[in-house]
């Protein structure tokens, strides 16, 4: 099957990425069917061929779920976008990044009682 995907390039903390067709379950690094477009996700260009995405959609290619909402925000599909679900660990690890710095704060505060109690 066929899909419709980001392929990234560009440096090291420097992400860019091709809107590729390419087989649905190859490697990144192998060589697409056809390269349809463009993302920077820096400076949010998008370019994209239209004409060649409708011809692969109607040919069986399937967008995967970020070049689906891509192709939306340019105009190319005229559908709702679709949330994107992030793994649970991921969520896990967001939300202790949130606490953190609470829990930092009340061990400093914890700390400085202390301190001020034994000062006394």
């Amino acid at each position: 099957m066929l899909a419709i995907k980001l392929q990234r390039i560009g440096k090291k903390h420097q992400p860019s990425y091709r809107v590729v067709v390419a087989e649905g379950r190859s490697k990144m690094a192998a060589p697409p069917v056809e390269d349809l477009g463009s993302y920077n996700p820096f400076t949010k260009a998008i370019t994209i061929k239209k004409e060649r995405v409708a011809y692969w959609m109607k040919a069986g290619a399937q967008p995967t779920v970020t070049a689906h909402n891509l192709l939306v925000k340019e105009g190319v599909l005229t559908a709702k976008k679709i949330a994107v679900k992030m793994p649970k660990a991921v969520v896990k690890e967001k939300e202790a990044e949130k606490e953190a710095p609470v829990a930092a704060e009340a061990a400093s505060t914890a700390e400085g009682e202390t301190k001020e109690e034994a000062a006394a």
